[in-house]
């Protein structure tokens, strides 16, 4: 016999990342009360709370994005190292800004992109945006425009502002804008691929917040690449449900605003049209949770010695939920030997509030 086996390469965005300044693999801990209290066998956190140098997740679809499309605007994909190689590749794009929406952690990843490669970046947020995070996307050197609207009328500003020397980078999509979003849910894989690393395999169940659908999009990509794998359980707010609502409806549903859910980063009214075709067949299930879910279960990871913000702690509160009502746990199969995923996607970013509702 005459046979050949490939060797799996490494994933496209997870190269890319790794030759970033200061990459390395995120914490995967275990929560061993709180899962004694959702009833489980084991709980894992995936922290992305300290990613590259920002508290979050999202420098991770914001780099890879926007590195596909300079290579884009390039008309090649330049041979480069180390940043300052990346940095020179680029320099004949200048004058170049990147453009963002954003109710926090997205804009100020295109923003610190922005500032690695010598470029601008213009970034759009709705005025209810915490000062907080305001002045973070401010301190990366960006120019902010506060959009008197929510966040779907700040990614409407941003489309609207691309030119021959603006380029939009965002993590939703629109007729005609679409490979962006891809090159953002490609971007995330590096997550799942580091967490398999860690577990040396899958979990049973991955709790994922949702917002336009692009994270939750990823995870579904990365887990039902063939048949079987963990079931997945999509959570966002009870004032921005418009998964929940597009998923009832068949189609993608807008959810009016405004959305004032303290899960800031979740305030969408309307699904990505590329994360709607992935999740809308690969979701086991999705839920709403109010505000004071999300509350406790930021006051439940801090006892487990674990800082998060209110979107980070989203994916727990969807956990909180599911496992106190029996006809969930039946159906999803949770049980006593079940291993649960979830991915605390940002830490404190409103200090502030983090420290008026976890007290400290």
């Amino acid at each position: 016999m005459d046979i050949f086996y490939n060797p799996r390469p490494t994933p496209p965005a997870l190269a890319f990342h790794r030759r970033l300044p200061g990459y390395a693999p995120t914490p995967l801990v275990d929560a061993p009360a709180l899962a004694a209290r959702l009833g489980v066998g084991r709980l894992s956190l995936k922290l992305e709370t300290d990613r590259l140098g920002l508290p979050s997740f999202k420098i991770l679809g914001a780099s890879f994005a926007t590195y596909r499309a300079l290579c884009a605007r390039l008309g090649e994909e330049p041979e480069w190292v180390t940043l300052d190689d990346l940095r020179a590749a680029v320099a004949r794009l200048r004058p170049l800004t990147l453009l963002a929406a954003t109710d926090g952690n997205h804009g100020r990843a295109v923003a610190r992109m922005a500032s690695l490669l010598g470029l601008r970046a213009r970034i759009f947020v709705p005025a209810d945006m915490a000062p907080a995070r305001q002045a973070a996307i401010a301190g990366e050197g960006a120019e902010l425009t506060v959009v008197d609207g929510s966040y779907d009328e700040a990614v409407a500003r941003s489309a609207a502002a691309a030119g021959p020397e603006a380029i939009v980078i965002s993590d939703t999509a629109w007729p005609g804008y679409e490979q962006t979003p891809r090159d953002v849910i490609a971007g995330y894989a590096t997550i799942f691929q580091e967490a398999d690393a860690a577990l040396g395999g899958s979990p049973d169940l991955v709790a994922v917040q949702m917002g336009v659908g692009a994270l939750a999009a990823a995870v579904v990509g990365h887990y039902r690449q063939g048949a079987g794998g963990p079931r997945v359980v999509g959570v966002e707010p009870d004032q921005a449900a418009c998964v929940l609502a597009s998923l009832r409806a068949g189609q993608i549903s807008e959810v009016p605003g405004p959305h004032r859910s303290i899960m800031a980063g979740l305030n969408c009214g309307l699904p990505s049209p590329v994360a709607w075709p992935i999740i809308s067949e690969g979701l086991d299930a999705a839920l709403a949770v109010p505000d004071e879910l999300a509350r406790e279960a930021m006051r439940a990871l801090a006892a487990e010695g674990v800082v998060a913000g209110e979107t980070g702690a989203a994916g727990v509160a969807g956990l909180l939920a599911l496992c106190e009502d029996a006809e969930a746990r039946a159906r999803l199969g949770i049980g006593a030997r079940t291993h649960a995923l979830a991915i605390i996607t940002e830490g404190a970013t409103d200090p502030e509030a983090y420290a008026e509702i976890v007290g400290a």
